[in-house]
């Protein structure tokens, strides 16, 4: 008789496997109930439950605030809730700069990056510092006004107050979850099942995407509950240490451990095989193209099969257009190495929200840009802190094609780096968006740079005479298409008569919460009568807009598609009805906090024009 002891050994892995497995898919009452964890643990003390309020903001992407404010910024996120449960639109709230589709839709859209996993859609983030690191069990988001946002908590294995930083940040998915559409903007306290984790926290983000939303969402609070002491469960709900699984669910969404990732980037023996089956039969252009439907981690997992796969997934054709920021946490140098000898092609680069926290350093970047910066085309940093003058410097040196560069929100740049930028006389787009461009570094920009098309200067608040910067851009950069000077505090009429007079191809203009333009002064007529070709005007937050402009647009921008004229109480509803009828392409028209435009007037209109979007916000 053959010895059973082998088979006990493969029977125990199994069930060893399945027990983990059912620990990763566990129902939130198995996972995530303090009840469930202190009935479990009947040999070990309670472990006393803390509850937190977020006590710091750390970072974020974006907010629809000023910068030298608290109304509608992410800062109102530190702290007790300030609105909640109340629901409507309110300043003392959390709000991100964007909500549906509409700015995918709209001239200065970007297209997006191919191989983007379908399980990353977050488009925006904020980071909470608490006081306390805790193991969480739970986390409540208070919202308030168009729930539904949020798309993926995360939690950091750093602690943000600790005076030694650690040898490696990690981060763990507590939840994740694709975009939904919640019925009704009334508020709410969403409280997700999360999944354990084996190490303390108290920095942790909040991802979101807004594309399903009818308008902003407005989040109030972050409660954070957890427990000092690592919890150890009974067998029914044993805590997973994430270490030790080579295959995790959540690590295959997020992309996979830092390790795991560089690993697969890395050069390892392959065993060269006498024939390769069909493959010796297939165009070497077709494999390829089979391949390019793969995500950088699938590529890399599939070049360590055998070396004809390898050389297809190692070619550089592979990496024309290569987005890192699905897998933002799992960046560093040592990834950006690896990948170098595949990038020598490359034209699109997004490495937006990566190299935080020193994952990656000046000299990895600049390393990898020497080498893979001849051809770039299109480069995406947003929220890139890592960078400073030094990499702007080999940016403008080694990127001599450069057509579009994306800082948004890097906004630990120092002022003077930025001039470095008016090497690049190629570029097309420029995003500098929450930055601290200074106005001598952005003159010197408009000067040297007379291709731009698409310009973003929102919430640039070192700029002291938006005028002079106006007067520039209508005297060299003939080619703008679109402009945001979205809370430009001191345009005046006379850089808009400027801007109007030398831009006349401009589609796009974003003039929200620009305190010194008054309608008085012809302003907005004058826009109306010199750009004709306009598809979005954002006059947010203007109480001067009156029933003249309304008009002039509906006479002379018949192609408008977006217009935002919220908090005007100037005009009425007959010169909505008169734009209406003119603009058919009209597909948005925020009128909220509109005065004369009550709910009567919006439901008429509704009913008589139905291809328009006609957004009333309220509060209560």
């Amino acid at each position: 008789m053959p010895p059973v002891f082998p088979m006990l050994t493969v029977l125990s892995m199994f069930y060893y496997m399945c027990l983990r497995r059912r620990a990763r898919t566990a129902t939130r009452g198995e996972m995530n109930s303090r009840r469930a964890i202190e009935s479990n643990t009947r040999a070990l003390p309670i472990n006393v439950e803390i509850v937190q309020y977020a006590k710091e903001v750390l970072d974020f992407s974006s907010h629809y605030g000023s910068e030298n404010s608290m109304s509608y910024t992410m800062w109102n996120l530190a702290g007790i809730p300030n609105v909640y449960p109340s629901s409507g639109d309110f300043t003392q709230t959390a709000v991100f700069r964007t909500y549906g589709t509409w700015w995918d839709r709209c001239p200065s859209a970007r297209l997006p990056f191919k191989r983007t996993p379908s399980t990353f859609c977050s488009q925006d983030y904020v980071e909470l510092a608490f006081e306390e690191p805790v193991y969480p069990t739970a986390v409540h988001i208070l919202e308030t006004y168009h729930p539904g946002a949020v798309v993926r908590i995360l939690a950091c294995s750093a602690n943000p107050y600790s005076q030694n930083p650690p040898a490696e940040v990690r981060w763990e998915i507590l939840w994740s979850e694709a975009p939904t559409k919640v019925n009704g903007p009334q508020a709410r306290q969403f409280t997700p099942c999360i999944k354990q984790i084996n190490f303390p926290t108290n920095l942790i983000r909040l991802e979101v995407n807004s594309s399903l939303l009818d308008y902003y969402t407005e989040l109030d609070a972050v409660v954070l509950h957890g427990v000092k002491e690592r919890p150890v469960l009974s067998l029914k709900t044993s805590m997973i240490d994430m270490n030790d699984i080579d295959e995790d669910e959540d690590e295959e969404k997020f992309g996979c451990g830092m390790d795991t990732l560089n690993k697969q980037f890395s050069i390892v023996a392959l065993r060269e095989w006498p024939t390769n089956g069909y493959f010796d039969k297939l165009p070497y252009e077709l494999i390829q193209l089979i391949l390019s439907h793969l995500t950088v981690p699938d590529l890399c997992r599939l070049a360590q099969t055998c070396k004809l796969l390898y050389q297809h997934c190692c070619d550089p054709l592979q990496y024309i257009h290569l987005s890192l920021q699905p897998y933002w946490a799992r960046i560093n140098d040592t990834s950006l190495e690896y990948l170098q000898s595949r990038c020598t092609l490359i034209q699109w680069l997004n490495l937006s929200w990566t190299g935080n926290r020193g994952a990656i350093s000046v000299s990895g970047f600049s390393r990898f840009l020497k080498v893979c910066g001849s051809e770039l085309v299109r480069l995406e940093l947003s929220c890139g802190h890592f960078l400073n003058e030094t990499c702007l410097e080999v940016i403008t040196e080694m990127c001599p094609n450069l057509q579009e560069l994306n800082l948004s929100s890097c906004d630990k740049i120092p002022p003077q780096a930025f001039n470095h930028i008016a090497k690049v006389g190629s570029l097309k787009r420029l995003i500098l968006y929450r930055t601290k461009v200074e106005q001598t570094a952005l003159l010197s920009i408009l000067n040297f740079c007379s291709e731009l098309q698409h310009l973003s200067l929102g919430s640039c608040v070192m700029i002291e005479d938006y005028d002079l910067i106006a007067s520039m851009m209508g005297a060299k950069c003939k080619k703008l298409r679109s402009l945001d000077l979205w809370r430009c505090k001191n345009i005046t009429e006379s850089g808009i008569a400027e801007l109007a007079s030398g831009c006349q191809l401009l589609e796009e203009l974003d003039l929200g919460w620009c305190p010194t333009l008054q309608s008085s002064t012809g302003c907005f007529t004058n826009l109306a009568r010199k750009l004709p070709n306009l598809q979005k005007l954002f006059l947010t937050a203007n109480r001067s807009v009156c029933d003249t402009d309304i008009e002039e647009l509906a006479a002379n921008c018949t192609h408008l598609r977006q217009l935002d004229i919220l908090g005007t109480r100037m005009v009425s509803p007959a010169s909505l009805r008169k734009l209406l009828e003119s603009c058919k392409d009209l597909s948005l028209l925020d009128v909220s906090f509109c005065s004369q435009i009550d709910n009567r007037v919006v439901l008429e209109l509704n009913a008589n024009f139905p291809n328009v979007f006609i957004k009333k916000s309220f509060t209560q």
